[in-house]
């Protein structure tokens, strides 16, 4: 995938930004792959404080944020300052 398009922001911008409903993933298999990322950085997240690369999309176009992922609930990821990333939203992690 060609992350070049990406546009890098602060985690204190996401807040303010606008999420469309609609899954970014159109496979199942993706869709499974994106779960095991996320489980996967929670637990880096929690254990190590490592920083994860969350590549998404908002309703204006694909973002990158640098952070750390505090919690997870059903519907989203949390960052710090209860900042929320919906999980359809989400196009890939880098940890």
């Amino acid at each position: 995938m060609d992350t070049s398009s990406f546009v890098l922001i602060e985690k204190e911008e996401v807040e303010s930004l606008h999420f469309p409903s609609e899954d970014v993933l159109t496979t199942e298999s993706d869709k499974a792959q994106r779960k095991i990322a996320v489980d996967r950085a929670i637990s880096l997240g929690n254990l190590e404080h490592y920083k994860v690369k969350i590549y998404f999309a908002d309703a204006e176009g694909e973002k990158l944020v640098h952070t750390t992922i505090w919690a997870v609930t059903d519907e989203a990821i949390v960052l710090k300052q209860n900042v929320v990333i919906p999980f359809k939203r989400i196009i890939k992690l880098e940890i």
